[in-house]
């Protein structure tokens, strides 16, 4: 369990068949395999095996094996045909480009060695309002552009950073996360690069495991002052509750998830592992944090009601704790999967969030839990 948590980056799986591609008015459509996440509601991405990818919208028919969804847009490099191969994803967008984004490529020199970047100006922006965008566990930069669009339209710049051992970033040892641990140094660095290039104000973006590297770059003196607020979607809030709900997902008992902790966070059994150092799993668990201090920014989380990975009980307690710091909004969707199932609201929500920074109330920094 432990090293496949930590496994590195690896291509994506297609475990789906399109078995008909068929009219439904004046729309194509295409015939799926039936399963919990294609029968959804919202608009997915379905990534072909060989390449190119369909953008698909809502489900027009269903029966007990298959399902079928309208196509909104098909990849030149992506033709449709039967018995093809294909990947479902929340991952709506191939590069900035895709999502109608003009980027720069940029270089950030993080300890793990030179980090690509994106770096993206608004055509009207003050130049001082940046936003941080952070992906997740065994997902590319390119899933936070749902984010980046939004943060774009209210005029902020946006960097979209890579990490160490994301796939994308430097590559350290083996190729193994850390679950956020070590990752965080390399996103620390994207910050300075920011503040270094005129950001004054800074709102990090974090999804799923980003949230937990985000919140931790949060609690940092160092930036206090420039850190304005998170916006956190399907965040890893403890480590040990994402471990047990991700044995469940696969058919174990979740009480199994406590043998995979000694094997991360014991230094002989970690490095048997392939780890180079134990993980703190115990800093990620911010509900527990919670007791000596609020989280030291207004925090904005997004999450789905089915999430499996990473459940959002943990989201409802911190509310329940912290209801003056952080705000809770709820998606009828799976993990990470909150744009996807509503987009408009997803985006309104933020929207707001990000376009008011005085409608919420400031927190005490010196009342916040040691880092």
């Amino acid at each position: 369990m432990a090293r496949r948590l930590t496994a590195p980056a690896a291509g994506r799986v297609y475990n789906l068949s399109i078995w008909g591609i068929v009219r439904h008015g004046d729309h194509d459509a295409v015939v799926l395999d039936r399963t919990s996440a294609t029968a959804t509601p919202g608009v997915y991405n379905l990534w072909l095996e060989g390449g190119g990818w369909v953008r698909l919208g809502p489900v027009v028919a269903r029966d007990s094996r298959t399902v079928t969804r309208l196509v909104g847009s098909v990849d030149p490099m992506g033709a449709l045909g039967v018995g093809r191969r294909a990947s479902w994803s929340g991952i709506y967008y191939r590069d900035p480009a895709d999502a109608g984004l003009d980027v720069e490529g940029v270089v950030i020199e993080t300890p793990a060695g030179p980090a690509p970047a994106w770096l993206v100006r608004p055509p009207e922006t003050r130049g001082s309002d940046w936003a941080i965008h952070v992906h997740g566990l065994a997902s590319p930069r390119a899933g936070t552009l749902r984010g980046v669009q939004v943060a774009t339209e209210v005029g902020f710049v946006s960097l979209v950073v890579t990490y160490r051992n994301d796939g994308e970033g430097p590559t350290v040892g083996a190729g193994r996360s850390t679950l956020g641990d070590s990752e965080a140094e390399d996103v620390r660095a994207a910050v300075r690069y920011a503040v270094a290039h005129g950001a004054e104000r800074i709102v990090l973006f974090g999804w799923s495991m980003g949230a937990a590297i985000a919140l931790q770059i949060a609690m940092d003196h160092e930036f206090t002052g420039v850190l304005d607020r998170l916006i956190l979607d399907s965040p890893v809030l403890d480590w040990y509750t994402t471990i047990a709900a991700n044995c469940s997902r696969v058919g174990l008992p979740s009480e199994t998830g406590a043998l995979a902790r000694p094997w991360l966070e014991c230094k002989p059994l970690a490095r048997a592992v392939g780890l180079r150092a134990p993980i703190r799993l115990r800093r990620f668990d911010w509900v527990s944090r919670s007791a000596s201090g609020p989280v030291p920014l207004p925090t904005l989380i997004l999450h789905g009601t089915h999430d499996s990975s990473s459940p959002p009980a943990a989201a409802r307690q911190l509310v329940g704790k912290q209801p003056e710091t952080v705000e809770l909004e709820m998606f009828s969707a799976d993990h990470t999967l909150c744009w996807n199932s509503d987009p408009e609201r997803w985006k309104r929500r933020v929207r707001e969030w990000l376009a008011e920074p005085d409608a919420h109330l400031e927190v005490d920094a010196s009342k916040s839990p040691a880092g």
